[in-house]
């Protein structure tokens, strides 16, 4: 089992729960913090201490941030010394899709990333698209 830690500057991180919540059910899997947007008490480095102390002792936790080397990536890398704890930056709707639906974290996080980063492409449309229809979307 494993739970989900997502940082970003700004509101990128409960607009992504937003966005999961539409595709797949949190159920206390996924939680976010947005940096930067007030001056809470403690700010990242509290929410990440509350978060690992929230966890059983048996659960790993998949740290996720927004940008390679931005200050929140850089605060969060420093709890990776923490046992069963990874870090992922560049996070993207896709990937964390996928992560919602596993139930635990294995050797192969790097595959997941891997589809992920997949995901992302430029679309080229040769033709006029056919009518969107609400009914195609679900």
């Amino acid at each position: 089992m494993f739970r989900i830690f997502l940082a970003s500057h700004a509101h990128l991180a409960s607009g992504m729960k937003s966005s999961i919540a539409l595709f797949a059910h949190a159920d206390g899997k996924l939680t976010t913090y947005d940096a930067y947007v007030d001056d809470a008490e403690g700010g990242l480095r509290a929410a990440l201490d509350e978060f690992l102390d929230s966890l059983e002792e048996d659960e790993d936790a998949l740290l996720l941030s927004d940008l390679f080397g931005g200050s929140v990536n850089n605060t969060m890398a420093a709890y990776t010394l923490r046992p069963h704890t990874r870090l992922v930056a560049g996070v993207n709707l896709a990937l964390l899709l996928e992560l919602m639906a596993l139930d635990a974290l294995d050797d192969d996080l790097s595959n997941v990333i891997d589809r992920a980063r997949e995901s992302m492409r430029e679309v080229v449309v040769d033709s006029a698209p056919a009518p969107f229809n609400d009914e195609d979307f679900f």
